[in-house]
Parts: C-alpha cells; structure tokens; sequence
C-alpha cells in the first residue's frame, strides 16, 4: 500500500537493480550545488512526436517537449548518475483495445505517434514496477487525459488515453489492484474521468480550473463517480486566477487526507502544466516552483506529461522543476524570468472561494458511503444515463446511452451506445460492452449475454466486448 515518501520498490522490497541511490551531482550554478544531492533515483523517457501534429500553429506541437530538453541538458540534469534515460516502446494494439473502442475503428484514429507516445508511459512504468528507479517521468506526446473509451476521434488534443493504456499494462503484467491518478492539468480530464468512473478501485482525482470558465466544461463536485464507485472520482473545480498558495492549500487539505484513505498501490500524475500564469490557454497563476512544491507533497510514483502551451516561457522552467523534485533535489532555484510575485499573487478572494471549496468537499466526502447507499437503492438492477460527448477537432457529436449493472457485492459491467453524427467517417454507431477487471466469471457471463441482446435487438453496426484481464477486444 501507498506510503508517503517511500518509492514503489521501497513499499515492496524490490532489490536496487537500477542506479546508485544517493549520488553528489555536478550541476551548475542555476541550481544549488551545496544543496543537490539526490535522494531518489529517477527515470526519464522522451518522446517529442516529430512525425504528428494537428496543424503547424496549434499549441500542441513538438516544441513543447525541445525547449525543454534544451533546459534540462543546459542544467546538466542528465549528467546526474541517478536520472537515466529510457527510450520508449510501441504500444501494442492489443492492449490498447483493452482500454480503447473506435469508431468506426482505432486504427483510423491512431497513429504510430500515440502508441508511442503509450509506450512511452509504459516504459516509465516498467522502469518502476521493475525496481529500475525510484520514480519516472514521460515527457510524451501526443498527450491523453481528453480521450474517453469511446473513441471518435480527436478532442482536446488526445485520441487515446496514455495513462490508461499505462495502468491497464500494470494490472496484467503486474497484478496491480488500487491505483491513484492525480491530474493537475488546468483543464478537467474528462477522458480519465469517463475511462475509470465506474471502477471503485481508481481513485481519480483532477484539481483544474473551474469549466464554467474553460474547456471542456466538465469536472464538477456531483461528478462523484459511477453508481458502483462513489468517491473514486473528486473533481476540484478551481477559480481563475489560483495561484501556488491555492493549490498547495488544495494538496495539503483535501488531496493528501482523500489519499491516506484510499490506500493505493501506486500514485500517478497527470503532470499537465498550463496552471502556469503565462499558458495562453487558461487563467491561472502558478509557477514552476509552485509545481515542483506540489510534485514535492505529492511523492507520485510516475509522471506522465499532459498539457501545457507556453512552450518557452513556462515548460522548461516547470519541467525542471518538477524532474528536481522528483529526484528529491533542491528546487529553490527555479524562476521563471518573467515572474512576478507581486503581480501573480494569489487574491484573497481566490482563497475565501478555496477555502469553502475544501470545507464543502470534506463534507461530501464523508457522506460518499451514505451517497453511495442512497445511489444503489435508486438505481435498481440496472442504472442508466443519456449524454453528449462532442470532438472539437474532428466535429463530431457524439450521442450515448450507458448502462450499468448493478451488484450488491461486487463489480458489475457497463455497456455504451454511442452514435456519432458528422466528422470525416460520416455516420458511426458502435456498442460496447465493458466487463470490469476485477470480472469474475458470472460478472463476465452475464455481460456477454447483455452485449448478445443488445445485438439482438439491433441499432447498431459494431457490437464489442472488451474484457481487460480475460479475452481482450472482440466482435459479436
């Protein structure tokens, strides 16, 4: 189980096969000599994605990841023995159906970038499951917290979703049971929100600017997880203009206790990066030393880049910032040059809205069994929800219709009817039949005789079962 301040292999006795596990470093004077001395060994995988790109001006493009290698090796971060490089790997499709269906097929959406960019992930994983390293950071792209199961395309930058198709290979290669994502992207992840809502056994937990203000205008207090795994989902909707304070407040009252409680194997970070006060797309005010203080509080086993688009203002400085702390080296000395304290200093009306923010969490948090009670006896055998998923950058809108079946004592499947209308493929509808990891075999016979109904009754044109730790991804 999770223990603060001890690495994974620490947790569980793995033998220090990687790298020396507290090293003098020979860095320069931007950082603090007297004060570098490594206490963790961490690992690093790059891959910037020269090959993709949705247009040549789109915020979402390869610099993103070279002004901050530039930053890094001017540092002379790679030169310290304890960070080692990985290359990354080619995620194979077979466990990236596992996590994701396309319509009309993955293969139209997917490109060798984002099963690289996957693999990428995996190879940070792998690096830690092993006992390689204490900690690892991917610094991919393409990124992955916007994309759903359900895949039609591109929205909010992503296809297919990194971090799942990450967590999905440690639970079969690994055995890992209870995982933890902290998102710290300004935007909702409403992708790793929908992959894991249903799955008690995720924690989930995004702390991103409020969506009555931005993109993708999700990520809400009664977004509280699925009928079967209330409070596996906390949605911290954050005020523009929250700044290190905020966000520290957010850390240290509501995130780390929720955490305590949970008990996860394994911690992961959605380490997007546009809270930055200067990323053109949102309205926060965070610094790089703001970010590598969290990471700090935090101790996450693995990194995974999402966003962040001020490529040279910002990225350079918070990646430092954050592979420092990840390595438990000093980051004080981390400033931006257009940083300003007094300019970008939290309000204290920004933190009187924090404070309530966390106070009504708490309460709901709390109540979450209760809720969860309530929720079971409303919902009957059978829980259903109608909404609209729409792709921003591929047009389409997306209709669905989920069901979940509901046990009283253990994880039951969920299926998505999804019709799509517009983008490029014209008219797309696909059914999809989830069975849970933790299926046993009645839950999975039970789902395949639902997905065999549903296929009788007609509507659709795929009909698909995705069973993550049995058969796979399969057509009826």
């Amino acid at each position: 189980m999770w223990n603060k301040g001890l690495s994974y292999r620490e947790r569980h006795g793995l033998r220090n096969v990687g790298i020396n596990k507290i090293t003098n470093t020979k860095t320069g004077d931007t950082l603090n000599p007297d004060k570098n001395v490594s206490k963790h060994s961490l690992g690093l995988v790059f891959f910037p994605a020269f090959d993709w790109k949705i247009s040549e001006t789109h915020p979402e493009r390869q610099e993103r990841l070279l002004y901050t290698r530039d930053q890094i090796v001017e540092e002379g971060l790679l030169d310290i023995p304890n960070i080692r490089e990985y290359n990354p790997i080619v995620a194979d499709w077979d466990t990236i159906e596992r996590v994701h269906v396309g319509a009309p097929d993955l293969e139209s959406w997917v490109t060798e970038a984002h099963r690289v960019s996957a693999g990428g992930a995996i190879a940070a994983a792998d690096a830690v499951m092993r006992g390689e390293v204490d900690r690892a950071f991917a610094l991919v792209r393409p990124p992955g917290h916007h994309a759903m199961a359900m895949v039609h395309g591109i929205r909010g930058f992503c296809t297919i979703n990194i971090e799942a198709v990450m967590i999905q290979h440690m639970r079969q290669k690994y055995g890992i049971k209870r995982v933890a994502v902290v998102d710290t992207d300004v935007h909702h992840g409403d992708g790793s929100q929908d992959v894991f809502y249903h799955d008690p056994d995720t924690l989930y937990i995004s702390f991103h600017q409020d969506g009555r203000t931005l993109y993708p205008g999700t990520g809400f207090m009664d977004e509280f997880g699925g009928p079967q795994a209330i409070g596996g989902n906390i949605d911290i909707p954050l005020p523009p203009g929250t700044g290190d304070e905020g966000l520290m407040k957010v850390m240290r009252e509501l995130v780390l206790p929720i955490l305590e409680e949970f008990k996860p194997d394994i911690v992961i970070n959605s380490a997007g990066q546009d809270n930055h006060f200067s990323d053109p797309l949102a309205n926060m005010q965070v610094t790089a030393k703001g970010y590598a203080e969290l990471v700090d509080l935090l101790q996450a086993d693995i990194a995974v880049l999402e966003g962040g688009y001020s490529v040279q203002e910002a990225l350079p400085y918070v990646n430092t910032g954050i592979i420092l702390s990840m390595a438990g080296l000093d980051y004080s000395k981390v400033v931006e040059p257009a940083f300003d304290p007094v300019k970008y200093k939290q309000s204290q009306n920004v933190t009187t809205y924090i404070d309530d923010l966390i106070a009504k969490w708490k309460v709901q948090w709390a109540n979450r069994h209760k809720m969860a009670e309530d929720e079971r006896l409303g919902a009957g055998d059978v829980w259903s929800n109608n909404y609209n998923v729409y792709y921003d950058e591929t047009g389409v809108q997306e209709e669905r219709l989920e069901k979940v079946r509901m046990y009283e004592d253990k994880v039951g499947w969920h299926s998505v009817l999804s019709r799509g209308q517009y983008g490029p493929y014209g008219p797309q509808s696909v059914y999809a039949m989830f069975i849970p990891w933790q299926g046993d075999d009645e839950t999975r016979q039970d789902a395949i005789v639902e997905a065999e109904r549903a296929k009788a009754e007609g509507g659709a044109s795929r009909y698909v079962v995705v069973d993550p730790l049995g058969e796979g991804q399969y057509e009826l």
